[in-house]
């Protein structure tokens, strides 16, 4: 049994994450301050015992009478909607709460996990994206505190590794989708799905000829897990390089729901990314690690979680 942080525990991934590492054995050690996660993500987990949850601020210190072996920093806002609505708090969380998870890391020697994105590529001149493009980021536009946040986070958890001799493993995350994401967060899997199902107008941006790849919760959970229990570094993308438009993913959520809604074009949002594929070459020859999980299949299951829930 290891006794494991996971930051941001009740958010969407994290909260998945963690019953993983419960499956497995492990006695986990939960941090959120739930600006963005829901206590509801986590609320059957507070009877194992091996669970404890504390609610708290990872940009602000905290210290731990276990020995820690492994720490998932996994808090951060991360829909465009969030990081809109808490710009400091998202810079805060990828700086300084990097900086103090890594503290704790150092000090119980400790292997660290960052979940880091496939956003620190931007809108990318390279497609698919590999993890040694350094990507095409506007740090002054309005998405820039969330991709500047995660670029500043892999930069010190590097720095720790070469530095402090610290076990570090980097993670980009390509779009994740499945039950437990909030329905009004910005993302287009809950706006298509929760438009769809109140047969609303799809809001697809600009003419929906721009890509997605998407990736289903219990397919990245694993890759996270084979990252952190590996001997490399990274950084490493996690992501299904299956790649759709957005009209044909509307199209898809349409048809799964059987839904009478129609499709409304709206303004391109500024820095959106036109392509985001993941070359995950890397990850099938380190990890042995790939999708197993249809988008269909994939999203019948977060369908499902969201008719239950939000209608």
């Amino acid at each position: 049994m290891k006794t494991i942080v996971v930051t941001g525990a009740a958010g969407f991934i994290a909260s998945h994450l963690t019953e993983r590492l419960l499956d497995e054995g492990n006695s986990i050690i939960g941090i959120d301050n739930l600006i963005t996660g829901n206590i509801k993500n986590i609320k059957h987990l507070f009877a194992n015992k091996n669970f404890k949850f504390i609610q708290h601020d990872i940009s602000k210190p905290i210290y731990f009478n276990e020995t820690i072996e492994q720490i998932y920093h996994l808090a951060s806002p991360a829909s465009p909607i969030d990081y809109l609505e808490y710009p400091i708090q998202t810079l805060k969380v990828g700086a300084m709460g990097t900086h103090i998870a890594l503290g704790i890391a150092k000090k119980h020697k400790a292997a660290f996990l960052i979940s880091s994105t496939s956003e620190v590529y931007g809108d990318p001149l390279v497609h698919p994206q590999k993890e040694d493009y350094w990507g095409n980021v506007n740090p002054i536009g309005p998405r820039g505190v969330y991709d500047e946040a995660k670029r500043y986070a892999e930069a010190i958890t590097e720095a720790y590794r070469k530095y402090h001799k610290l076990e570090t493993h980097i993670a980009r995350i390509f779009n994740t989708y499945g039950p437990r994401m909030r329905p009004y967060d910005g993302r287009v899997v809950p706006a298509f799905i929760m438009q769809s199902l109140t047969n609303k107008s799809l809001s697809v941006f600009g003419n929906g000829s721009q890509t997605r790849s998407f990736c289903y919760v219990s397919d990245l959970v694993e890759g996270l897990f084979r990252l952190m229990n590996s001997n490399d570094s990274g950084p490493i993308n996690l992501g299904n390089p299956h790649e759709m438009t957005i009209l044909e993913f509307a199209q898809l959520i349409i048809k799964l729901t059987e839904s009478k809604s129609d499709i409304s074009y709206q303004k391109l949002p500024e820095d959106d990314p036109k392509v985001r594929q993941p070359d995950i070459t890397k990850a099938k020859n380190i990890l042995k690690w790939e999708p197993h999980i249809f988008v269909e299949e994939g999203l019948k299951l977060t369908i499902e979680f969201f008719r239950r829930n939000y209608l």
